[in-house]
């Protein structure tokens, strides 16, 4: 597995109020021919997050033809699960009805944060509405911290999730430091979720401290997830399954690393990996969790 940098797609620049910076966890959505909708997340001056997107053609991805003026998806109501922001991490799509899973989340007091995953919908294909004031995947009797970045694929028989659970935080030199990696559930409508506790992707090792964002395609001969890990930095890791519940790590196989200088030259995270034309593609955040913007690769046959 090789993959192939076709440069930076798209950083953000002051463009609006609520863009102020930072363009993260990228997805890509086909609209018609080569020309795709690029959802991901952005900032405001309160670093709230917000769901913007850009069009681009696919065969010259450095030309944006499209951008967002108003939020795709804007924080929640006071008090709600999400009301310091709404950033995208997945789109299904199952008839005519497109599912939006989000990530919101709360400032904390002991801790920074509290993440949750929400849904939103769209029926005429551009407008998304939420499908509940609450979140679909938060915390619970047996996930007591949190979950966020997830991956849905709807089946004939199921859907599938793979998502991202914190299993504890820690003071780590007086500052509380999260811990999380990415565990498996099933529906059978993309709403209700069954979890069982089942780990897809588990800590290589005790400096390892955070797994995150992980994208699913399903082969022929086998499942096939990339996914963030870090440690001293982020970087993308591969692994393969033969039933999409348990997964063998082969992140050397991974076939991309940070470049030796600009925006992805300290970090590499965030992966969405995509097929058009019999050609497969990846969507992927550089240095500082997307302040540097999102870039394209292809994987190289």
């Amino acid at each position: 597995m090789k993959w192939k940098k076709l440069g930076r797609v798209f950083c953000t620049d002051d463009n609006y109020e609520w863009m102020k910076s930072h363009a993260a966890v990228a997805i890509a959505e086909n609209i018609e021919n080569n020309i795709f909708r690029i959802y991901f997340g952005t900032r405001d001056h309160l670093n709230r997050s917000y769901t913007g997107y850009v069009v681009i053609d696919i065969f010259s991805p450095n030309n944006i033809l499209e951008q967002s003026s108003t939020p795709v998806l804007a924080p929640g109501e006071l008090g709600t699960f999400d009301d310091s922001g709404a950033l995208p991490t997945w789109l299904a799509v199952r008839g005519n009805i497109r599912y939006l899973y989000y990530i919101g989340w709360n400032l904390g007091v002991t801790v920074p944060f509290r993440n949750s995953i929400g849904l939103a919908v769209s029926i005429d294909g551009s407008n998304f509405k939420r499908y509940a004031a609450g979140p679909i995947v938060d915390r619970s009797l047996h996930e007591p911290h949190f979950c966020a970045s997830c991956c849905v694929l709807p089946g004939n028989d199921f859907w599938r999730m793979w998502y991202l659970s914190c299993v504890e935080w820690s003071l780590v030199n007086g500052a509380p430091q999260h811990r999380y990696h990415i565990k498996y559930a099933e529906s059978d409508d993309g709403i209700y979720w069954r979890r069982n506790g089942l780990v897809a992707i588990e800590f290589k090792n005790d400096n390892e401290y955070a797994i995150s964002r992980p994208s699913v395609v399903r082969d022929d001969d086998c499942w096939r997830m990339w996914y963030s890990y870090r440690g001293a930095t982020y970087r993308i890791g591969y692994a393969e399954s033969e039933d999409g519940r348990t997964w063998i790590r082969r992140d050397d196989f991974v076939g991309i690393d940070v470049s030796s200088s600009g925006w992805d030259s300290e970090m590499i995270e965030y992966p969405f990996v995509f097929e058009h034309n019999g050609e497969r593609y990846m969507l992927y955040n550089g240095n500082d969790y997307g302040r540097t913007g999102f870039g394209l690769a292809i994987m190289e046959k």
